[in-house]
């Protein structure tokens, strides 16, 4: 039997598939550093932040200078500014924060709110449409957004100590495609020694928090090195 040029042997065929594997290969960890964090704006130390959200961003079952963005202003040289009221829906939020923005015009919101919603059972859409509203209007007004995840309320989980969050806030922070802080409060709230009550952080919880949220805002960036 002749072979001509086009005719090839089984060896010949392997090659480029050799080839396309060890290329797909190669480029796999380039790929996976690819998925960091994407990079902000560094705010400097001085700046001010604001805090907004209810009793878990005003530091409910501890002392006041143990509130988490207390905390979050000794790492960050920030000028925090806590706007955490106990009780408030994301509603309530959004009905304070236009003269909030005005008043301080921070350079960076933090934005953690939904909680109260899920305990009184306020509709999913209201509550994704009030923090939506509000993440676009802090872009709005010059500051640099950022959500910050609330666990779903789950009876179960809880004795479990494997809260997560609600799956809100990944959709919104994609959507309106601003940063993430995920599982902060989650953590916190599933281990009995960081908490004061059922729904409340203590001093300790308040610390972990403000560390992990402190490690990822140097992350994207946003915080200084």
């Amino acid at each position: 039997m002749l072979w001509t040029s086009s005719t090839r042997s089984p060896s010949t065929e392997r090659a480029p598939l050799r080839r396309r594997l060890l290329l797909a290969l190669a480029a796999a960890p380039l790929a996976a550093c690819g998925r960091k964090a994407p990079r902000h704006a560094t705010i400097p130390p001085g700046s001010t932040v604001l805090a907004l959200g209810d009793s878990l961003t005003f530091g409910t079952g501890a002392a006041a200078e143990a509130a988490y963005p207390a905390r979050l202003a000794e790492l960050t040289g920030w000028r925090l500014v806590n706007a955490g009221v106990p009780g408030n829906t994301s509603a309530q939020a959004r009905e304070r924060l236009p003269p909030l923005l005005a008043e301080h015009a921070p350079r960076l919101v933090l934005l953690s709110i939904g909680g109260n919603d899920f305990l009184r059972q306020v509709p999913e859409p209201e509550t994704r449409s009030n923090i939506a509203a509000m993440l676009d209007e802090i872009r709005a007004a010059g500051a640099q957004p950022m959500l910050i995840a609330v666990p779903r309320p789950a009876m179960i989980a809880a004795l479990l100590r494997s809260l997560d969050d609600h799956p809100l806030y990944e959709a919104l922070a994609g959507e309106r495609r601003v940063p993430l802080f995920a599982s902060g409060w989650a953590k916190v709230l599933s281990d009995p020694a960081l908490k004061a009550d059922q729904i409340h952080a203590n001093a300790a919880g308040y610390e972990r928090f403000a560390r992990d949220l402190h490690g990822f805002l140097r992350e994207t960036g946003i915080a200084p090195p």
